[in-house]
């Protein structure tokens, strides 16, 4: 059992704390107000190469291990979760899922241009009554000759409208005996004629990462842009969450990374009665909880990671992480505007701002009840509907 890290993951660590401390921190507060989106920075970070960072070499990437890959979201959110979001829907959701379902053709095609970072991806399951339930989507696929054509709307799209290509689930086999088999994947450019975006959402947290609904209104894509075996949908779907909880995970754990680090730090210079606040029983006592419960979240994110690596089923354990550390991520923030006080209630300090990105951790990727329920399954040993490739 190794806890260390190796040369190439501490060296990891070292390049993306520094971009994220020299290029992201100083200015997250100002994009989040303004909900702006990360442009620059993100051409900074792409020339360091890890835009690619799950894309084989092959392809134009680094392919970088998955504990590697936590690491890289961990650092990113914990100064910005607004881009971490961005890098992980990027790298996690969408380019490992055409990785792991894509075909040559369609590998050589999409892969480089992701790899490079010149493309952006984005990847678009919800609808606006199937969120949790995501086979009850609405947003149809009918087939015309070779090509499918798609009709239909969908929601809480992350990089929607920066964007250069899409995954998109549809309905294609209505008639299907089971609703699971009914859905297909597609991977569909955002230039698509009908391809439209309708708004871009005004949220609580993340307001610097782009939350877009999209509109396709008879959106022709050919028929070798079909992401995964007709009807397969789902499998292609639940595959690419596995995969992503990881780096949900992550990105809550970096939130209250960042959130502690800042309360640390406050509680070290911040004197009342004479002494520093963290000499104080209760500050002193919060203080470890946080502390202690960051180091768990981290113990369970990087065994999921590290599972992922050696090809063995990890649904439990990718649904563990993501459950325990975004509950973690608002723990902590909470306690972290409670050590600063007043303080922490205002826009002068950035707690107030990991504490509103902290929540998004328990709802996307699928919310806190959906894991529990995906572990209880475990548990009893149901495995029917679970992927069967590995990720």
């Amino acid at each position: 059992m190794e806890f260390g890290y190796t040369e190439e993951q501490s060296l990891v660590r070292e390049t993306i704390r520094e971009f994220a401390e020299n290029e992201l921190m100083p200015g997250a507060l100002q994009r989040d107000k303004n909900e702006q989106f990360a442009h620059e920075q993100w051409d900074t970070f792409r020339e360091l190469g890890f835009a690619g960072m799950t894309i084989p070499e092959a392809y134009g990437g680094v392919a970088l291990d998955s504990v590697s890959e936590a690491i890289v979201i961990e650092e990113l959110a914990r100064c910005d979760a607004s881009f971490a979001v961005l890098m992980a829907v990027h790298s996690g959701l969408t380019s490992k899922t055409i990785l792991n379902w894509g075909t040559e053709e369609q590998k050589q095609a999409v892969l480089p241009h992701l790899a490079t970072g010149d493309w952006i991806a984005a990847y678009s399951l919800s609808e606006a009554n199937s969120g949790s339930d995501a086979s009850a989507m609405v947003c149809e696929a009918r087939q015309d000759g070779d090509d499918w054509i798609l009709n239909g709307t969908k929601m809480w799209v992350t990089n929607g409208s920066v964007a250069s290509l899409f995954i998109i689930f549809a309905v294609s086999h209505p008639d299907a005996p089971k609703r699971s088999r009914a859905i297909s994947a597609f991977i569909v450019p955002a230039s698509s004629a009908g391809l439209t975006v309708s708004k871009t959402e005004d949220k609580l947290g993340i307001r610097a990462s782009d939350t877009a609904e999209i509109v396709l209104k008879d959106v022709r894509v050919p028929g070798n842009m079909l992401l995964g075996p007709p009807g397969q949908g789902m499998k292609v779907a639940y595959n690419a969450l596995d995969v992503s909880r990881i780096g949900i995970a992550s990105q809550a754990l970096g939130i209250a990374q960042g959130a502690f680090d800042f309360a640390l730090q406050y509680a070290r210079e911040r004197e009342t009665f004479g002494h520093p606040i963290i000499d104080h029983q209760a500050i002193s006592n919060y203080l470890a909880d946080m502390s202690t419960r960051i180091e768990a979240a981290r113990l369970l994110v990087y065994k999921a990671a590290w599972m992922k690596d050696q090809g063995v089923p990890h649904s439990k354990e990718s649904a563990q992480a993501k459950l325990f550390a975004g509950d973690t991520a608002m723990w902590v923030a909470d306690r972290a505007v409670q050590i600063l006080g007043g303080y922490g209630y205002t826009t002068d300090f950035p707690v107030e701002r990991y504490f509103r990105d902290a929540k998004i951790t328990q709802i996307y990727e699928g919310t806190q009840e959906m894991q529990r329920i995906v572990i209880a399954n475990a548990l009893k040993g149901v495995t029917k509907g679970l992927p069967s490739k590995k990720a």
